[in-house]
Parts: C-alpha cells; sequence; structure tokens
C-alpha cells in the first residue's frame, strides 16, 4: 500500500506532462474543414507558429483548394488574405530551419497558391533548394524540377545541373511518376543517349504503375512531344493505359492526349474511337465555358456532321463567356473541322477582338492562320492582326517564332514585304535549322509573286534574302555531325526552294553519316526518300542491309515506311526479296495491333512490288476488318480518308487480278463509277497531239479510242485493236465519249458499262499510255511502281501495253509529225 501511495504522484506529473506537451496548435489546423478555420487558427497562434505549422497550414489550403473543380476555387480570396500574409513571412524567416521534404513542398505550394514567381519568398526557397540540390531525394529533385519548368527555367544553369543528376542516378528511381516529372522537365536538355536511357527506364517502370494513374504515362507521351521522338513501343505501353482508363478521362485530359498524338504523328483507332465515345457521353455534363471549350476542341474536328452541329449551336450560346484561351481554341477546332457556320465564326471573332491584347505572339499566329485557312472574309481585322504580327516579329530574336510569325505574315494580302521586316528576318536567319530555312523560303517565294514590282525585276531585299538562305543552309548542312539531326530538320522540309538550292548538298551530307543509318532511324530516312522521290542507290541499299540484319529491333510498325521506297520508286536492292521477307515476318504477328488504314497502305505498298502475303489479304478483307476500318474513317481527316479509301479500291484490285486463288470479290463497282463521274478529267494538250498522230498511223480517227475504261476501272489514254496480222480494226459504235476543244472529257451516259466489242480469232487490244513525268523518279527515266503495277494489270486483262514515256515524246529528236508518227508507227505496230 505504501509503495503505491509513492508511486501515485509520479504518473500523476507524467500525465500532465503528456497532456501539457499535446500541440494544440497543430491539433486545431488538422480538425479544421475549410480555408477560413486553418487561416483563423493562424490568426489566433501568430506567436507560437513553428515550421511544422507553417507547412501544415499551407499544405491544407492547397488540399481544400485541388479537391474543387476549376472554376470553383478561391485562390484570389486566399492570397488576399492577411493571415496568408502572414504564413508568407513565416515561411520566409524559417526557411534555414526546414528539412529538404518540407522546402520543396512548400515551394510548389505556394506556387500553386499564385504567389508571384518574382516574390521574395519564392526567390529565397528557390535560391536554399538550388544549394541544397545535390542532396534532394529523387522524389523531392522531380517536384523541384516541374517548379522550374513551371517558371519557363527549362533552359537554366540549374535545370542543367538536375539533369546532370539525373544522368547518374537514374538507375536509383523506381517510381514511375517521379520519372515522368523529371523527363518533362529536362525535356529541352536530354542528349539523345539519355532521351533513350530514359525511355528504356521508363518502359520499365510504366509495368509497375498502377493501372488506374493516367497522369504518369501522359507526361512520358508529353516527353515524346518535346524531343519529337515518336518510340512505339513506350507509346503502345501508354496507350493501354489510357484505353484502360477512359470511363475516368474528362475532357481536360482526352483532349491534352489527342493533342499529343496528333503532334507525335501517332494514329490510334482504339483510342480515337473509344475517346469519340466518351467525349458524346461528356457533353451533357460540360456545361461550363472551361469545360465545354476543350471538350468542342476535342470532339468537333473527329465527330459526325450532326453531333458538330449540336456542338456548334451549344457554342453559339456561351460564346460570350469564353476567356481568350477558350476562343482560341474554338477557333481553331472549327478550322480543323472546316466550320462553314458563318454565324458562329462571327461570334467567336468578336470574341477574340476584344480579347486580342492579352494574345501572346504564338496565339495571334494561329488565330489568324486559323481565320485564313476558313476563308474569313474581314479586311479591318486582318489589318489589325498584321500589325500585331509585325509588331511581335520585330522584338523578337528566337528563330522558331521568327520562322512561325513569317509565315503567316506571307499568308496575309500585302502590297510588299516592310523594310524593316526583311532586314529583322536576314539577322535571325543564321540561327534557324533547316525546317525553318525552308519555311522562310516559302514566305519570301510568296512576297515575290505578290509584290507589284515582281513584273520587272526581283527587289534586291528578296535577293539578298534567298542568298543568304542558301548560304545558311549549305553551312548548316556542310557542318552537321548527327544523322539524327539532320533527319529531323529536313523531315518536312522539301520543297521548290529546298529540292533546288539545298538537295544536292542534303544528298552528300547524307551520303557522308551512312554509316550512322540504324534500325531507329531508318524509317524517317526511308520516308525522306519517298517523298523527294528521288533514288539513292547508296542510301537504299544501306536501309536494305540494316533493315535485313536488325529487323528485330525494329517496331513491327516501321515496316511500311521502310519498305515505301523501295515499292514506290521500284527500287530492287541486293537481296530485294529476303528485304521484303524479313519485313513480312516482322509484322505479320502483329496484324491486329496495326490501325485499319495503316493495315490497308501497308498491303498496298507490298502489291506495288507484287507481294501478296495471304494473312494480311484475308485479314483486310474480312467483313470484321472492313466494319472497324469504316467506323475509322469517320473520324479522320479528309485527305487522309479519301486516299484510305483510294488505296483499298487499288488493293481490292490488285488482289482480284493477281491473286485470284484468294477469291477476293471486286466490291468497288459503284464507288469507282461515281469517282469517274466525279472526275471528269481533261485530256492535255500533248494527248490530243498523240491522239491526232494515232488517227493517221492507224488509218483514221475511228480506229482508235481516247480515254478508255477498262474492267476494275483503268482508265487508258488510247485503246486500239489489231488482227493477227498486226494490222489496225476499226471500232463498229461510236466513241463513248468526246473531247472538248479544252480538252475535257465529255463521257456518255453508257460510258461506264464497260461494253467491248468481240475482237476476231488472233486479235488482241492495244492500251497506248502517255507517261508523264509523275510516273517516273524525278530527274531521271526510272519508272515508278505505280506504273509497273499499271502495266502488270492491263496485261493480265488481255491488253498488250505501249508506254510513251513524256522525255522520248518531247526529245529533239521527235520535233516533226513525221519523226511522231514514224516513232507510234514503230511502237504499236513494229
Amino acid at each position: 500500500m505504501f509503495r503505491l501511495q509513492c508511486v501515485r504522484p509520479c504518473l500523476r506529473r507524467l500525465l500532465h506532462l503528456g497532456v501539457g506537451s499535446r500541440d494544440h496548435v497543430l491539433e486545431g489546423l488538422q480538425v479544421c474543414s475549410t480555408d477560413d478555420q486553418v487561416l483563423d487558427v493562424v490568426g489566433k497562434n501568430r506567436t507560437k507558429l513553428t515550421v511544422e505549422h507553417v507547412s501544415c497550414a499551407v499544405r491544407m489550403l492547397w488540399d481544400f483548394q485541388k479537391e474543387r473543380p476549376e472554376l470553383l476555387r478561391t485562390v484570389h480570396l486566399i492570397k488576399c488574405h492577411p493571415e496568408f500574409l502572414t504564413l508568407r513571412v513565416l515561411a520566409e524567416n524559417k526557411i534555414s530551419l526546414m528539412d529538404d521534404l518540407t522546402l520543396v513542398n512548400m515551394l510548389y505550394v505556394f506556387l500553386r497558391l499564385s504567389v508571384e514567381p518574382h516574390d521574395s519568398l519564392v526567390q529565397q526557397m528557390v535560391s536554399e533548394a538550388w544549394r541544397r540540390v545535390d542532396g534532394l531525394p529523387m522524389s523531392s529533385l522531380s517536384k523541384f524540377a516541374v517548379i522550374l519548368h513551371d517558371q519557363l527555367l527549362h533552359s537554366s544553369p540549374l535545370m542543367g545541373h538536375i539533369t546532370n543528376i539525373l544522368d547518374q542516378r537514374l538507375s536509383s528511381i523506381d517510381n514511375a511518376r517521379v520519372l515522368a516529372a523529371l523527363m518533362v522537365s529536362v525535356s529541352n536538355l536530354v542528349s539523345t543517349r539519355l532521351r533513350d536511357a530514359l525511355i528504356s527506364r521508363a518502359e520499365c517502370l510504366l509495368d509497375t504503375n498502377n493501372p488506374l494513374n493516367y497522369n504518369t504515362p501522359r507526361r512520358m507521351v508529353q516527353f515524346l512531344r518535346s524531343v519529337k521522338y515518336t518510340h512505339r513501343p513506350l507509346l503502345d505501353k501508354c496507350n493501354e493505359i489510357f484505353l484502360r482508363n477512359i470511363p475516368r478521362l474528362d475532357a481536360e485530359n482526352l483532349s491534352i492526349i489527342l493533342g499529343l498524338y496528333q503532334s507525335l504523328q501517332f494514329n490510334n483507332c482504339d483510342f480515337r474511337l473509344a475517346a469519340k465515345e466518351r467525349l458524346i457521353e461528356l457533353i451533357d455534363t460540360s456545361t461550363d465555358p472551361y469545360t465545354f471549350s476543350k471538350l468542342f476542341a476535342a470532339l468537333a474536328p473527329i465527330s459526325s456532321p450532326e453531333i458538330r452541329e449540336r456542338l456548334e449551336n451549344t457554342t453559339f450560346l456561351v460564346a460570350d463567356e469564353f476567356s481568350a484561351q477558350q476562343a482560341l481554341a474554338i477557333v481553331e477546332a472549327l478550322e480543323e473541322s472546316q466550320s462553314r457556320n458563318l454565324s458562329l465564326l462571327n461570334k467567336i471573332t468578336s470574341v477574340i477582338q476584344k480579347k486580342l491584347p492579352v494574345y501572346r505572339s504564338v496565339e495571334v499566329a494561329r488565330i489568324t492562320q486559323a481565320l485564313f485557312l476558313l476563308h474569313y472574309q474581314n479586311p479591318e481585322l486582318f489589318a489589325a492582326l498584321r500589325t500585331i504580327l509585325v509588331s511581335f516579329l520585330q522584338r523578337s530574336f528566337y528563330p522558331y517564332e521568327v520562322t512561325m510569325l513569317t509565315r503567316v505574315l506571307a499568308m496575309l494580302p500585302s502590297p510588299r514585304l516592310d523594310e524593316g521586316v526583311a532586314q529583322h528576318v536576314d539577322n535571325v536567319i543564321a540561327q534557324c535549322n533547316l525546317s525553318e530555312l525552308n519555311t522562310i523560303s516559302f514566305a519570301v517565294a510568296k512576297w515575290i509573286r505578290t509584290d507589284p514590282s515582281y513584273r520587272h525585276n526581283t527587289h534586291s531585299k528578296y535577293v539578298r534574302l534567298l542568298q543568304r538562305l542558301s548560304q545558311c543552309g549549305r553551312e548548316r548542312l556542310q557542318t552537321a555531325d548527327r544523322l539524327d539531326l539532320v533527319l529531323e530538320e529536313i523531315k518536312f522540309a522539301p520543297g521548290e526552294w529546298f529540292e533546288e538550292m539545298l538537295l544536292e548538298e542534303t544528298f552528300v551530307t547524307l551520303n557522308r553519316m551512312i554509316d550512322q543509318i540504324n534500325p531507329s532511324n531508318i524509317a524517317d530516312l526511308a520516308f525522306f526518300l519517298t517523298r523527294i522521290n528521288r533514288l539513292n542507290p547508296p542510301l537504299m541499299e544501306r536501309i536494305a542491309s540494316v533493315a535485313i540484319e536488325h529487323i528485330d529491333e525494329i517496331h513491327f510498325s516501321a515496316t511500311y515506311p521502310t519498305l515505301l521506297p523501295f515499292s514506290v520508286l521500284n527500287y530492287e536492292p541486293a537481296h530485294v526479296d529476303e528485304l521484303y521477307d524479313v519485313c513480312i515476318k516482322r509484322f505479320t504477328p502483329h496484324i491486329s495491333s496495326f490501325d485499319p488504314h495503316l493495315l490497308v497502305l501497308l498491303a498496298y505498298c507490298l502489291a506495288l512490288a507484287d507481294h501478296f502475303p495471304e494473312e494480311l489479304i484475308r485479314e483486310i478483307f474480312s467483313i470484321g476488318f472492313l466494319g472497324k476500318l469504316d467506323c475509322q474513317l469517320e473520324s479522320l481527316h479528309d485527305s487522309l480518308k479519301m486516299r484510305t479509301k483510294q488505296r483499298l479500291m487499288e488493293l481490292n484490285r490488285a488482289v482480284c487480278l493477281e491473286c485470284p486463288e484468294f477469291q477476293v470479290p471486286w466490291f468497288h463497282e459503284r464507288y469507282c463509277q461515281h469517282l469517274q463521274k466525279k472526275v471528269n478529267g481533261s485530256v492535255s494538250p500533248v494527248q490530243q497531239q498523240i491522239h491526232t498522230m494515232l488517227g493517221g498511223v492507224l488509218g483514221g480517227i475511228n480506229f482508235v479510242r481516247a480515254a478508255v475504261v477498262t474492267p476494275y476501272f483503268y482508265t487508258i489514254d488510247f485503246e486500239c485493236k489489231l488482227d493477227k496480222h498486226l494490222k489496225p480494226l476499226p471500232y463498229s459504235g461510236p466513241s463513248t465519249l468526246q473531247i472538248s476543244e479544252r480538252g475535257k472529257v465529255l463521257w456518255d451516259s453508257n460510258s461506264l458499262e464497260n461494253a467491248r466489242d468481240e475482237l476476231p480469232a488472233g486479235a488482241h487490244r492495244v492500251a497506248i499510255d502517255f507517261m508523264d513525268s509523275k510516273f517516273f523518279c524525278k530527274n531521271s527515266h526510272h519508272m515508278k511502281g505505280e506504273a509497273l503495277m499499271r502495266k502488270r494489270h492491263l496485261e493480265i486483262l488481255g491488253y498488250r501495253v505501249v508506254q510513251i514515256p513524256h522525255f522520248e515524246w518531247n526529245s529533239m529528236e521527235l520535233s516533226t509529225p513525221h519523226a511522231w508518227k514514224r516513232y507510234l508507227r514503230k511502237k504499236i505496230l513494229g
């Protein structure tokens, strides 16, 4: 009993000390449920607040805000509250007492609560974080990098230091979210080696990522867009996560992802269709201007006319509530969907006009381009836009910005180029890459054509600009030492000026770097060779050898651009069969992973070279695939939609003619009839000349027919019939068409029924085609794959094919009617 009485006072003292050591301020903060309650606790305990209290209060203020929709946030009210100023002062005074995690987290939150980057608090915290940067844990380093990126310090020495730390400690990162944030932040500074290492690490960590977390893969795709690198394996992994999260994605995230895919030229049919359905579901709940503008920008370009009309009607009603950025997004979506809703366009334009002073240079350029491409008629607005663009251009020294402004200014009607603009462009040219130089050349060419003095002489300022463009382009090519960089710059460069002034130098550079051709860049190089339409045997042989040797390192989808120049340009490398065989084996297991339209283009590419893999053909002409293709075509741009339909028809024709054993039906009869009537082509003067000459050679105009439509809808320039002794046979009925004085083909009502006269025994038909320059590689007499396939098909249809190359018909040797007739007689009757 005595011992218990002695113990009781000790327990009482311990309990009293325990209650006294409780942190009442922290407890008071933790039970708060509103911003005002937090700030009230801060106000009542100013003198008691520690680093932990300040950190807790600031974090809770941001937690309350981020739980609310964007439009319901009250950051502006918090920023103006006197107790928030107290928190800022206390935080600045206690920076040295903060641990690394608290320092970076608090800096991040203060910026999210709209404290200005130039505020002394932010400046002091950034400086302290910089001092500690080498010791920051990777999670804090990641958040610090995001902070610097948001403050437009993505190319600063400090970000360079962080990039170096990331390079050294990359293998220690085991969190996909941390890595993704760092990837986006340092994207401006990564080398090719570090880029590849980051992508490899991202692929590994993405497998451990929470499948419901779509922000991490979104940042990874954003990184690929920033470094302009379409890495298909990583994109495919990210896309799978997006597809799983479609029901959870809102209009803003869908808009962002679709925009990133478009920038990377990555088309995924499954995601596009799923995103379209999800966006349609969100129409009724997207009622505020912010959300609706995101929805409209994403959905309008890919929706049906009915959905688009519904969206446009709603847009008209809420247009006055749009901010400057929202109005810009709407007008760009209207341009992308080629809207003809003039009332809506006028409404959006009036909103834009009121907000013109707040737009940045890039945004004014985007507005101008959208309105110009929509053929919007408002001279006063375009004059105002031109003045603003000129003002921005004369103040800018960023090459990409000057290039963009120059390109858009050249769109606008103007009597002549301002001398100040020409001089400023001249000053920046030396910093431009090849793509930018090419863009400026287009602008200068347009200014030359629209200048009133052009008919008399070319003004010296234009001559000076063109000379500088050529000089800088050649210097850039001669000093280039990285093939990947050159390919990136020339990807979209080909044009009249580039081909005339820089193409030969480009080939010298590419051949100099031929050893740098590898599995990761052969697709880009092959695509470039196809675009410029020129043969280069050394480069194409190297592409073929790399593809054969390293086919497993090439993504299955890259087999299409890799094979394209060989099929289109009709070039057979030393191991041509092996090249096609390894590529076919590479993509065949992945046929179901291709976008439908891309699979059609791939099959057509193979058909040009007389390759028809059975598994590929049976997949394309299955009912399920054709249904999926129809769904995808609804969301494609008109140009790609028309091209895909045309290639499917040509593939259908090729399979029917060359692979009858596949028993694929010909189902494009109505499509071809409609196309034939719609095109109503014209006959060139040369074709009219040949038509007349053929009449003389064959014994009369009734021995030849022009613009004959064959079975399977090839249109041949001229057809004649020869008996077994090679004597011309006359046509019994009247011609199915007439050629007007202007060379237009005038079809009769029965002209598309493919009516053909019966041939006597031993007789045959002759198809005579004038082969203009489009059938040959540029600066060469080498015939392209399309012409050879056409010849194969006409021969299968029973024709003897006579081809008249343009360079033979227009040669000096054939310069008289007698010589032309002798040439035709030899070709047809010889």
